[in-house]
């Protein structure tokens, strides 16, 4: 693994960018001159480089990099996906290249951002115990918060594809069925305890074959990369829907991506072993022997510009790589562009709950904030941006961007 990363060329790009040439996240962008013409777009600090123009430039045209969204890319491979790192570096990297590839690049401030892969599939687990054992107590007082499956398999559910959407989209507040337990019979309208579930999520590349799982071992072959999610949730709703089937019209309404597409290789240095487990996982999960795929990743919650949580992804029991065996332990087949979560990410202090409903405690606890202002759930208008970093090689950041969102009434 090295701990150095090549210096680029490109002038005023600070030596500690958490998008250096350590990273290159991939995205799908659209420039003011051709506002219908999708391009897949590397960043490189304030910068989007062109992949597709830049490969002509250099005199290696790419069908992958000149498609219009990330999933050829996608599908093309491991193998694939390391050779155009390699090469995105290099022209990013020698001087020999600066000639050509330079006027591919443009301001970040001047594109627009799209979502970047055309989304299969969507699942979101809940592989944090400490986000779980809060809502136990929450729900269940006096009672085991974790209930008897959680720490055997990794819970998910299986969720709507179709209402993922890239960051900055405004969220229509969802109308669905509410019955608090003091009511005699439900109502219609819109949600009135609306919250956010800080997440991290994996972009699947190379597909499987239906009938064949993927071991635990074969988590880098299949996925892509990884981006921030954010998975926003009717808790009302959820409440009076979710037996005995799951969430439905609770979670369906929206889920937040960033546009960002972080590249598995550009986590080297933030891979950990995941946290001490005390019930032996059966053998399909049991990576005590495998490479760790523990990601240490610190992410940042703002409401309205306020920073009210800073959740560590390094605490999560269930890793994505067992995430990733379970959901296909069925036979269940992957697609490129199939999208799972890690569910909400929190730690152990209050400061580092990823879901308002465990920041206020379902509501009994209100943030309050120096304005005189406080929350207990979202109102219309507010707006909730999550970030995150990793570490990089020599001490560097890795940055994911953000996953935004305004609540639109």
């Amino acid at each position: 693994m090295s701990t150095t990363t090549p210096a680029t060329w490109l002038d005023h790009l600070p030596a500690d960018s958490p998008f250096g040439v350590h990273n290159l996240p991939y995205g799908v962008f659209t420039a003011a001159g051709r506002p219908g013409r999708r391009r897949i777009g590397v960043r490189i600090g304030e910068l989007v480089l062109d992949a597709g123009a830049a490969a002509r430039a250099v005199g290696a045209p790419s069908a992958l990099l000149d498609a219009d969204s990330l999933n050829p890319l996608m599908a093309s491979g491991r193998s694939t996906w390391q050779a155009v790192r390699a090469a995105l570096t290099s022209w990013l990297t020698d001087p020999a290249h600066r000639a050509a590839v330079e006027p591919c690049l443009l301001p970040l401030a001047d594109v627009r951002l799209h979502l970047p892969f055309e989304v299969a599939d969507y699942v979101d687990f809940y592989a944090s115990e400490h986000h779980a054992t809060n809502l136990g107590r929450i729900f269940r007082p006096g009672q085991e918060p974790l209930t008897p499956n959680w720490k055997h398999l990794p819970i998910g559910y299986h969720g709507r594809s179709g209402t993922i959407v890239v960051s900055g989209t405004p969220v229509t507040r969802p109308h669905g069925q509410r019955k608090a337990p003091a009511d005699a019979a439900p109502t219609f309208g819109p949600s009135r305890r609306l919250d956010i579930e800080a997440e991290v999520a994996f972009v699947v590349g190379t597909p499987s074959s239906m009938g064949s799982p993927v071991a635990l071992g074969g988590f880098a072959e299949h996925v892509f990369g990884v981006c921030l999610l954010n998975d926003w949730s009717a808790r009302d709703l959820q409440a009076w829907e979710y037996v005995p089937l799951g969430p439905f019209l609770g979670k369906s309404f929206a889920t937040s991506v960033s546009p960002w597409v972080v590249p598995l290789d550009a986590l080297e240095h933030a891979r950990v072993a995941p946290p001490a487990r005390d019930v032996e996982p059966l053998p399909y999960l049991d990576d005590r022997d495998a490479e760790p795929w523990g990601l240490d990743l610190a992410l940042e919650v703002s409401l309205n510009g306020r920073v009210v949580s800073r959740p560590p992804f390094a605490g999560m029991y269930w890793t994505a790589a067992q995430q990733l065996a379970h959901l296909t332990a069925n036979g269940a087949s992957l697609r490129t562009g199939d999208l799972y979560a890690s569910g909400t990410v929190s730690g152990a202090e209050p400061e580092t709950r990823g879901a308002l409903i465990e920041l206020t405690w379902n509501g009994e606890h209100p943030l309050k904030f120096p304005d005189g202002t406080s929350r207990t759930f979202l109102e219309d208008g507010d707006e909730v941006s999550i970030t995150a970093t990793a570490p990089g090689p020599g001490g560097l950041r890795v940055g994911f961007g953000e996953v935004t969102g305004t609540i639109a009434g």
